[in-house]
């Protein structure tokens, strides 16, 4: 009896520097990215709003906007509504909810939800630090949507959708990888809500053209740097371990 508990102590005890190391590394290849990427966003809301607010790049954005406000339609009013919709904050946290739940009942493992969630967390956590000290005023046209307490920069329906839509879209493709039509399905799913709420955003005047840009930007971002962390390399790690067994065993031979 004493010797199992034994055993288990030193198995406790052998496994710390394991964790550590593993969350030493996740910080190496998640939070440090992100805290990056927060800086660079934070950045150029700070040089957009304070240094670049009378500059050429500044005054074409609110031209395209206007030139947008000015060809609008009833029919293309009502289809922006729609896809504007898809990434509203009420929806991104239900659907990503249902999503985290329904991979982790066909998966049986937590990986891709954690995945999941994470995006999502990820470019709204860096959205609303820009959003905070970033303040840029939105695009001086009718608006189409009531406009939210965060400010233009960046747009955050943008980076949700795409951290959302993209994100479940890698999470189905690693599971159907060879099922060419499947994967093209899920992509066309995915970028073409991401890409609908962008263009709806801008379309109803909640954005400059800049802001939806960068959203982009930022959605992508979060969905690759949690990518290759939380589902990329467990992958590789498990394909790449029969291969070292092999050669730790013609080494012994």
């Amino acid at each position: 009896m004493d010797g199992s508990r034994g055993t288990a102590r030193s198995a406790r005890t052998s496994s710390t520097p394991g964790r550590r190391a593993a969350a030493a590394e996740a910080a190496r290849r998640i939070l440090l990215p992100l805290a990056l990427m927060a800086l660079v966003t934070l950045g150029l809301g700070l040089l957009l709003t304070k240094v670049m607010e009378h500059s050429t790049l500044v005054a074409q954005d609110e031209a395209v906007s206007r030139e947008i406000a000015q060809e609008r339609t009833p029919f293309w009013n009502e289809v922006t509504h729609y896809a504007s919709m898809l990434s509203d904050t009420p929806v991104i946290i239900v659907v990503t909810a249902i999503m985290a739940i329904l991979f982790r009942i066909a998966y049986k493992r937590w990986r891709e939800s954690v995945f999941l969630v994470a995006a999502v967390c990820a470019q709204s956590a860096i959205f609303l630090l820009a959003t905070v000290f970033a303040q840029r005023a939105r695009p001086h046209v009718p608006h189409l949507d009531p406009a939210p307490p965060t400010s233009s920069y960046p747009s955050g329906h943008t980076s949700a959708a795409v951290a959302f839509y993209c994100g479940a879209a890698v999470v189905l493709t690693l599971h159907t990888h060879r099922h060419t039509i499947l994967n093209a399905l899920w992509w066309l799913l995915g970028a073409g809500a991401a890409l609908a709420v962008g263009l709806a955003r801008l379309y109803r005047g909640m954005h400059h053209l800049t802001d939806v840009s960068w959203g982009y930007v930022l959605g992508i971002f979060c969905v690759v740097v949690l990518a290759q962390a939380l589902l990329l390399r467990p992958i590789t790690a498990r394909r790449a371990a029969p291969e070292k067994r092999a050669v730790r065993g013609a080494a012994l031979t």
